[in-house]
């Protein structure tokens, strides 16, 4: 009883500490003026003019006469960029990992692409409203876990309701495929480390049934409903995208194979950890790649102990579209995908093609490319002010952020005690 009791108090905790309220629908014209503008698709104005109403950019330029009407926001000295996109993550659908009640990111089957995240995506997450004060302001809400976790649909981080969240919905499934080896259960009496995954062939062939039987149904036209068969006629017709989560040269190349061979029209692998091995084959389909975080340990004990740092640069130099994500770490952890983005500075891309993994790349990937990831003319004023190089984590410090033009609250949890703590130390210091 007293578990009970615990789980209602912490689940009650969460609703109380809602995040901060919405703000509301761009009301007047913003000019912001002599900033230093971050495109997104690797362009730089230097003492740029960004004018948007209604919640769209009207212009943007360096020669551009400064408006007379509206806000004038005077960011000389400081940086524009587009708003951060982070894809492949379950933000929204689990708040406290311990507590079950709280955690909607998984359900039971493993062929299930008609389950959509969407519906079960918390506005008020307090891990969501983390991401805004380092420029995260987008993200693609993704189911987790099974064959086939579901629909994916991308959200702006700033919104009453799922509804009133939502930029593109179920813009995508996601198929986990097998791996062709795996970790030796040495409690059974198996070898330690990886070992050849016996059952690879047989779930590879549910996979292709799966998907055979879906073609079968669209071709029989749906006289009888199947919900998981309905759900995956988009991926033939190309309103969908087939989100491949792969990392291993073979499992790679059989996921291509076999989505070519069904019809798929658009296809992304996300991980790719060996994606560099294969790269003349994703190139020849025009396949882009989501990798992993930059923030992590080789995989393999005969890695490069840099591979996860440089592969962004490996598959962009060999002619790949490429976007970062982090879906192996924790949800929290996506407000540091800035700072994955600056690590690939470091091993030879510049800063405005590394912040291009974050914004236009993500964007032309994920389909939402002609309202978001770039400042342009005509696009959403999703953007933020910052006070220097945002993909630094020394400097990156926000001032304003808007998302569809509306100024949105930099307010967090973590801030409200930041602030509260910071006011009982000062109290400490003047013995008040």
């Amino acid at each position: 009883m007293k578990k009970i009791f615990l789980i209602i108090a912490i689940v009650f905790g969460v609703s109380l500490n809602a995040q901060q309220t919405p703000a509301p629908p761009q009301s007047e014209q913003i000019a912001i003026i002599g900033a230093t503008a971050h495109i997104g698709n690797g362009e730089v104005i230097e003492n740029c003019t960004i004018v948007f109403k209604d919640g769209k950019i009207t212009a943007i330029g360096a020669d551009l006469m400064v408006p007379t009407i509206g806000t004038m926001i005077n960011a000389e000295g400081k940086h524009v960029y587009p708003g951060f996109i982070a894809p492949s993550k379950s933000l929204g659908l689990v708040e406290v990992d311990a507590v079950r009640a709280s955690d909607d990111q998984d359900e039971i089957g493993e062929m299930i692409p008609h389950v959509r995240s969407i519906i079960a995506y918390n506005a008020e997450s307090q891990v969501v409203e983390s991401m805004r004060p380092n420029g995260v302001l987008i993200g693609q809400v993704t189911p987790q876990g099974g064959t086939i976790s579901g629909t994916s649909s991308i959200v702006q981080f700033d919104a009453w309701n799922w509804e009133d969240a939502s930029i593109k919905t179920d813009d995508g499934i996601h198929l986990n495929w097998p791996n062709f080896f795996r970790r030796g259960r040495w409690w059974m009496g198996e070898e330690r480390g990886f070992i050849p995954n016996k059952e690879y062939g047989k779930e590879m062939e549910d996979i292709k049934m799966f998907f055979l039987n879906s073609i079968a149904y669209g071709k029989a036209g749906g006289k009888e409903k199947n919900l998981p068969f309905a759900a995956m006629q988009g991926l033939f017709d190309g309103s969908q995208r087939l989100y491949i989560h792969a990392d291993g040269e073979k499992e790679i190349t059989d996921a291509i194979l076999l989505s070519k061979d069904m019809g798929v029209k658009n296809v992304v692998i996300i991980g790719g950890y060996r994606a560099n091995k294969i790269a003349d084959l994703l190139k020849s389909h025009n396949i882009p790649v989501l990798v992993g975080r930059t923030h992590s340990l080789p995989n393999f004990d005969d890695d490069d102990y840099d591979i996860t740092y440089k592969l962004p640069k490996l598959l962009l130099d060999a002619g790949l579209l490429v976007g970062l994500q982090n879906e192996d770490a924790a949800n929290f952890q996506t407000r540091n995908l800035a700072f994955y983005a600056g690590q690939t500075v470091a091993q030879g891309l510049d800063k405005e093609t590394a912040l291009q993994l974050i914004t236009g790349n993500t964007a032309k990937i994920l389909g939402i490319d002609d309202r978001y990831g770039t400042l342009e003319e005509g696009k959403s004023a999703t953007l933020f002010i910052s006070e220097g190089d945002a993909l630094d984590m020394r400097t990156n410090k926000l001032s304003k952020a808007y998302i569809d033009g509306r100024d949105v609250s930099l307010e967090t949890h973590q801030t409200e005690l930041w602030k509260r703590y910071m006011d009982k130390y000062d109290r400490e210091k003047t013995g008040q």
